[in-house]
């Protein structure tokens, strides 16, 4: 549900942006982490004091103790001039009631609510205009759910990231031993693909990052994010490692909200099994899917795997709502053959951990769900966010505004832009028009300018370059 504030409402001055989060569990904590940093007045609310507690002693913000669809609360919490509420509580009911308390009372100019059930999403005309006033609802089960389906449709892909209504994605891989492009100069992709546009963003060598020019020398291991059109993803995936085959088979462990989704997304195209630990719930799920394979027991019981043929498995994904279970599931499929194993885990040390070997890919349902959250509290016109690299990295999708003598980048060739450090520009999207950016080629208004940044420290500053006078607007 795009949001229905007007574009300016919101402080788009550089002045700090008033946000108050209600809910201080794991999404809640996430988005407090990576808003305290920037220039924002946070404010987050919980019935918890613990919780509250933790988070005032790492980060600079306010908190309130209480009820966060309560007036009085959200009073306390200075909703009366802020900028943004985001409802992120465990309960549904507690974040729409909190949108239409903050809309009725104190006028609060954008609400967002975290709305988890399928029951209340499957009807959108709540959300329309006249019914509950949230102008942005968001589901962290869809959006993983499509995160996780983007992977599958790439095989060998870490992170698939679409921009400007899917016209360019980004695409994070290793690089393999034996892929044309390891050991060469990034230039000759060029040379074996000339009609092929792609643009290489950023290269991470051992965690460290690598600024990509014609020079540098694609090495195995590297961790390589791309841009490109759709249509052409998979040629740069050619260059980059030996091109796997489609995968045919699938198991995902967990029969919850995520694991449902995907198997009924997914049983139509593929051979699919699920594993679900509840009899009853493996009963409700069986009635409801087609074509899927379900089966009652435990994900993490080797006997069970091997039953179901585990090393013949392309993709064993596990997304209970364990952290634990979901590892050791996946580092036992890992080790009785499954080709490639993906786990969903919430803990941010965690993902970590595992980043660095056992699992194949590692889904971090926050990184995932926090980029929808920040593309509502940008400055400037931003209309998509992706965290990368456990929030340490972004990607921005902006839309550049006014004319040569208003904004710092209309009428601009890129190689005159003022960039931060370790930030690159590298495609724009200009009506249906997709182009890789050069150093020569010219900004025009109302581009949307896909950039790279590979420390998000630095994302005020390009903020600010997409910045133009309210007036203009």
């Amino acid at each position: 549900i795009a949001s229905s504030a007007p574009w300016g409402s919101r402080s788009r001055n550089g002045a700090d942006m008033k946000i108050i989060i209600l809910g201080a569990g794991q999404v809640g904590r996430s988005v407090a982490a990576n808003l305290s940093g920037e220039a924002n007045d946070i404010t987050v609310v919980d019935q918890n004091p613990a919780l509250l507690r933790e988070l005032q002693d790492r980060f600079d913000l306010r908190t309130v103790h209480g009820h966060g669809a309560h007036p009085a609360v959200l009073q306390r919490a200075g909703a009366e001039d802020a900028h943004i509420i985001l409802a992120v509580t465990n309960s549904d009911e507690t974040n729409m009631i909190a949108c239409q308390v903050a809309y009725t009372l104190f006028h609060t100019p954008t609400r967002i609510a975290r709305v988890r059930s399928p029951g209340f999403l499957e009807h959108p005309e709540l959300f329309a205009t006249g019914a509950l006033p949230i102008n942005v609802c968001i589901s962290p089960e869809q959006l993983v759910t499509q995160y996780i389906l983007r992977l599958l449709q790439h095989p060998g892909s870490l992170q698939v990231l679409d921009f400007a209504g899917g016209r360019v994605r980004l695409v994070a891989l290793r690089a393999y031993e034996g892929g044309p492009l390891v050991g060469q100069a990034l230039r000759t992709l060029y040379d074996h693909m000339p009609d092929v546009e792609a643009r290489v963003a950023a290269i991470y060598r051992q965690d460290r990052a690598i600024e990509p020019t014609g020079d540098t020398i694609i090495e195995a291991n590297d961790e390589v994010f791309f841009i490109a059109a759709p249509s052409h993803i998979f040629s740069v995936m050619g260059e980059l490692q030996r091109l796997e085959k489609p995968y045919k088979r699938l198991i995902f462990a967990g029969g919850g909200n995520i694991g449902t989704r995907l198997a009924r997304a997914t049983e139509n195209d593929f051979r699919v099994k699920l594993i679900e630990r509840d009899l009853n719930r493996s009963k409700q799920i069986a009635e409801t899917l087609e074509r899927t394979i379900v089966l009652h027991g435990d994900a993490a019981d080797e006997n069970l795997l091997r039953e179901e043929n585990i090393e013949d498995t392309d993709v064993f994904c596990a997304v209970t709502n364990d952290d634990e279970d979901n590892i050791l599931s996946a580092m036992l499929a890992k080790r009785l053959g499954a080709r490639k194993v993906m786990a969903l885990i919430n803990r941010p040390a965690y993902v970590e951990l595992m980043q660095s070997g056992g699992i194949d890919v590692v889904i971090s349902p926050q990184q995932a769900t926090i980029g929808s959250l920040l593309k509502h509290v940008r400055r400037g016109d931003v209309v998509a966010v992706h965290s990368l690299r456990r929030g340490v990295a972004e990607a921005i999708e902006a839309i550049a505004h006014g004319d040569s003598r208003l904004s710092k980048v209309v009428g601009r060739p890129v190689e005159k832009i003022k960039l931060p450090p370790g930030t690159t520009i590298g495609a724009i999207v200009r009506g249906e028009e997709v182009l890789m950016a050069h150093h020569d080629t010219v900004i025009a208004a109302e581009d949307h300018v896909i950039l790279f940044l590979q420390d998000k420290r630095w994302v005020a500053e390009v903020e600010k370059l997409f910045q133009v006078p309210v007036t203009f607007l």
